[in-house]
């Protein structure tokens, strides 16, 4: 009996090449320059970077957000056979809350505060689907109930500024999953919160995901959150993309000196208490100017291990594979063997 192969499985939610620029009084900011990922159906991709990488403006392009009068958007970004770059604005409207959502990182800020929280969420119901007043003021309390919200009915005629923080996020995600959105972007929702509550937030997340088998984009500048919630890890640098693989592969076999940083500046319950942690030196370039070749270049502390200054002069690229890799000009012989040196004098 011969096995044949599944045939390879399409990406749900499919990004090539994005490019977002927004234009300036003083020059044109390559906010994302060249990105490709792949989120899978009923996945999670950890999007993972410090502030200015690119995360939220990736994200933003996806769902349609940006002002198109001021931002230059190219590439390719396709949704299930859709591509939304190409997309009008009243066919992104119908995608925006119906198919693909997002909870939005301040939920104080985004959520009105003229508007009881029952209605903003009922109202979003209405939109999509057609619903009367009732079955959507119904809906409503059921989506509040099912994220956790003590006595949902009461609650839902409360104002935004009535809810602690972790209760206000509870109704963003609410508001977020109204209408079962295919695909859900959560942008740091876990900020300002304290870590139980942090945990009940993911612990949330994970579980509507198997109701609901929602692909999730988690951005966040956290890998210990990453480390809890993600399938997949794409990690970001200056607007690019600089190693991708799954959770396992990149946080136990790093390939990329910036994602080595990262993890070195985090506390550990393994490294002596009395060893300082270990930050980047140096920070982010202007993406004003950005530098050719390798961005991460002048806060890396590998560049002489590679062979005529290509790093200066070569954009690294990520492997097309969707297999581990990292935009590195050392050899992965190379960064084997560094990192282990390298985090052998971090801890000792």
């Amino acid at each position: 009996m011969t096995l044949v192969p599944d045939p390879p499985r399409e990406p749900f939610l499919s990004v090539r090449d994005l490019k977002v620029h927004f234009t300036t009084d003083d020059a044109v900011v390559r906010a994302v320059d060249g990105l490709s990922f792949d989120v899978e159906r009923g996945r999670t991709l950890g999007i993972v970077g410090e502030s200015g990488s690119g995360k939220s403006v990736t994200n933003l392009a996806i769902l349609g957000l940006h002002d198109r009068t001021r931002t230059t958007l190219s590439g390719e970004i396709v949704l299930d056979g859709t591509e939304l770059l190409t997309s009008r604005e009243r066919e992104l409207e119908k995608l925006r809350g119906s198919r693909m959502a997002m909870i939005f990182q301040d939920a104080l800020a985004s959520l009105s505060p003229f508007h009881t929280v029952g209605r903003q969420i009922a109202e979003t119901y209405a939109k999509h689907t057609g619903a009367s007043r009732r079955e959507s003021r119904a809906r409503a309390v059921e989506m509040l109930r099912r994220v956790g919200i003590p006595q949902p009915t009461l609650r839902a005629d409360d104002y935004p500024h009535q809810f602690s923080g972790g209760m206000r996020q509870r109704a963003m995600i609410a508001m977020a999953l109204v209408c079962d959105p295919e695909l859900l972007i959560a942008d740091e929702p876990t900020t300002s919160l304290d870590v139980t509550v942090q945990a009940q937030i993911m612990d949330l997340l994970g579980d509507l995901q198997q109701e609901f088998g929602t692909s999730i984009v988690f951005i966040t500048h956290d890998l210990g959150v990453i480390s809890r919630v993600a399938d997949d890890i794409l990690v970001m640098y200056a607007g690019r993309a600089v190693e991708r693989g799954t959770r396992a592969e990149v946080l136990r076999a790093p390939q990329h000196p910036y994602t080595w940083g990262l993890l070195d500046s985090m506390p550990t319950l393994r490294a002596p208490v009395d060893v300082p942690l270990s930050p980047i030196p140096g920070t982010p370039p202007s993406l004003l100017d950005p530098l050719p070749g390798c961005r991460f270049r002048p806060r890396c502390a590998f560049t002489e291990q590679v062979p005529t200054d290509r790093c200066a002069t070569e954009r690294p690229l990520l492997p097309r594979t969707p297999a581990h890799g990292a935009a590195c000009h050392l050899t992965r012989v190379q960064r084997t063997e560094f990192h282990a040196d390298y985090v052998t004098a971090q801890v000792c």
